[in-house]
């Protein structure tokens, strides 16, 4: 291949790169109802601010969403305040389907400035990482207790908008509902239903009805 030809192909790849990229124009579509299902997501109860995340009781008339791509059946209600360590979009692979974005947030010490500046944070793999050099700044439980990664599942347009606008260091809360997915041939992603949990099946998968920046 001729240099032309190698330059033309790296603007390419590039552009293709920044395309599914956070700064591309370009908003994730919204996984679709299941024919004659009409979604609605309310509201759950809301967190305070400047307080842990709070998960809350189903109310007694909440259904499963029903998507054509899975049935999300709600497990609990979950608000969070908190700063976004990181965030990591996904394009391929059946959990993308519903969910293009992952966040990993911090509450709590986590997100002061004095202990992120002892962190390394990063996200691959649907699978959010943290590495320090030396002395950890805070005790390892309260850094798995005070951070997250969540899979996020935008119930509509607007949240799916606003989710693809959300940028590391930001502070936002997130109003949703934790679910199980399920589909007819067996798949399963199941959510956590605890901030104390730690590696494979820790990460929340949460059907979001409202994002707010902070």
């Amino acid at each position: 291949m001729t240099a032309r030809g190698w330059m033309v192909l790296m603007l390419v790849v590039a552009a293709i790169g920044w395309w599914y990229s956070p700064l591309s124009p370009r908003i994730p579509a919204v996984a679709a109802a299941a024919p004659g299902f009409n979604l609605r997501c309310p509201l759950p109860p809301r967190t305070d601010s400047d307080q842990p995340p709070l998960q809350s009781p189903l109310p007694p008339a909440l259904s499963s969403f029903r998507l054509a791509a899975a049935d999300l059946r709600p497990l609990a209600g979950l608000s969070v305040e908190a700063r976004v360590l990181s965030r990591r979009d996904y394009t391929f692979g059946r959990e993308a389907d519903l969910s293009p974005t992952d966040l990993a947030l911090g509450w709590g010490r986590m997100r002061d400035d004095a202990v992120l500046a002892h962190l390394s944070i990063s996200q691959s793999g649907r699978w959010y990482h943290y590495r320090w050099t030396g002395t950890a700044p805070l005790p390892l439980p309260e850094i798995a207790q005070s951070s997250a990664n969540m899979h996020m599942i935008p119930s509509d347009p607007s949240t799916a908008a606003a989710l693809h606008h959300i940028r590391t260091g930001e502070r936002v809360r997130i109003d949703g509902w934790l679910v199980e997915a399920t589909a007819p041939d067996g798949w399963r992603w199941r959510s956590s239903l605890t901030r104390n949990d730690v590696g494979a099946g820790a990460c929340e998968v949460v059907y979001v009805c409202a994002v707010t920046h902070l």
